[in-house]
């Protein structure tokens, strides 16, 4: 159910939703703070199984949502648990007016995770603004739709034989890991993206993690490149 990846982060891989036509994967990470509190980002369908090991880690006090399209499933996951904080980007809080949320996510993290783990807000397209973030403990960067690393058996199984090229023209897939073009296509003020870009490879993280498609366990620096090389 949990995938240990690193020290004090795990992994829960959710079900596989439709996005206007096109399958894609749902995956959410569990970092647990030094306090013992969970920050749980972009919580996928929550199931009797997944509390249960999420439980086991600890007291979750933070949902976060890393842009306007990882919402689906706060509202269940606050049901469960009320205590913990909403956290989202302005874009994620407008379009949740249903919701409650702690506040908006900025370049600055808040206090109950600051020097822990770092975020970059990326609000360089109008189509789709994104906080990435960095586990230091774990040395683990981690994007939502930023960086899309579809494999070929994924693509095969879960994607018609027309979908297919268009994951390979968009270079959303293995050996890429690129935005997608309607995200690169109105990216705009791109000296600014990319210097987040340098600190996070500055930064020599061992892994990427992003929401859809297959995690860079190792050379994570190296994936940022060959992921961002479009903005680079």
């Amino acid at each position: 159910m949990l995938d240990p990846l690193g020290a004090n982060i795990w992994l829960a891989d959710g079900g596989i939703v439709d996005f206007y036509g096109f399958a894609y994967p749902t995956r959410m990470a569990i970092i647990r703070l030094d306090i013992g509190d969970l920050w749980i980002w972009s919580p996928v369908a929550l199931t009797e199984e997944l509390a249960g090991a999420v439980n086991a880690l600890g007291p979750v006090k933070h949902l976060v949502s890393p842009n306007k399209i990882h919402h689906l499933f706060l509202s269940e996951w606050q049901a469960a648990y009320p205590e913990a904080q909403l956290w989202g980007p302005e874009s994620t809080v407008t379009k949740r007016e249903d919701l409650t949320f702690a506040g908006s996510l900025t370049d600055d993290a808040p206090p109950a995770w600051q020097g822990q783990i770092d975020q970059y807000l990326f609000t360089n397209s109008k189509f789709l603004e994104e906080v990435a973030f960095f586990h230091r403990a774990s040395s683990t960067v981690i994007f939502a739709d930023l960086s899309e690393n579809f494999s070929a058996a994924f693509l095969e199984k879960h994607w018609s034989w027309w979908q297919r090229p268009i994951a390979r023209l968009w270079s959303i897939v293995e050996g890429k890991g690129y935005a997608p073009l309607e995200l690169r296509a109105t990216f705009r003020n791109r000296q600014t993206a990319r210097a987040k870009l340098h600190d996070l490879i500055a930064a020599d993280p061992r892994r990427v993690v992003m929401a859809h498609g297959e995690i860079a366990r190792e050379d994570g620096a190296d994936y940022l490149r060959q992921a961002f090389a479009w903005l680079l």
